[in-house]
């Protein structure tokens, strides 16, 4: 389970973040669901971090703009995972987006420093102790 708090409104995690086969840096990042990709970083971490860049991507921003943003090969640890995902490069914003949340279970308590949990959809089990797999839809 990953676990966080919601602070000023926003619900906040920590996790770990590397460039494909370097040590991971703990990060802070907003859960944001209107982002559809996988995780934006700060110019300076995409730095720090020495990921490797990957090209570029017209993105549309919330107020409506279309930007281009650059793209870096990032790996996070995700569920007790490595899983390789692309990173656009976000001038100061730490913003996980539903494509990383994807097969993932989402609870927030939505009260200053409620409790956030993020758990598997492939590894939940029920109170039962029975195998709990999500369904797709017809």
């Amino acid at each position: 389970m990953i676990s966080g708090r919601i602070r000023d409104r926003e619900a906040i995690i920590e996790f770990d973040v590397s460039a494909p086969g370097q040590s991971p840096q703990q990060v802070e990042a907003v859960i944001d669901t209107g982002y559809n990709g996988y995780l934006t970083l700060p110019s300076q971490l995409v730095s720090a971090l020495r990921l490797p860049f990957a090209g570029h991507r017209r993105g549309t921003l919330a107020d409506g703009s279309i930007t281009r943003l650059d793209v870096y090969l990032g790996t996070v640890f995700w569920h007790g995972h490595q899983k390789d995902v692309l990173v656009l490069q976000k001038a100061d914003t730490t913003l996980i987006g539903m494509s990383l949340l994807a097969g993932s279970r989402m609870t927030m308590d939505v009260v200053d420093g409620g409790h956030v949990s993020i758990n598997s959809l492939f590894s939940c089990r029920s109170d039962t102790g029975t195998q709990w797999r999500s369904r797709r839809r017809p």
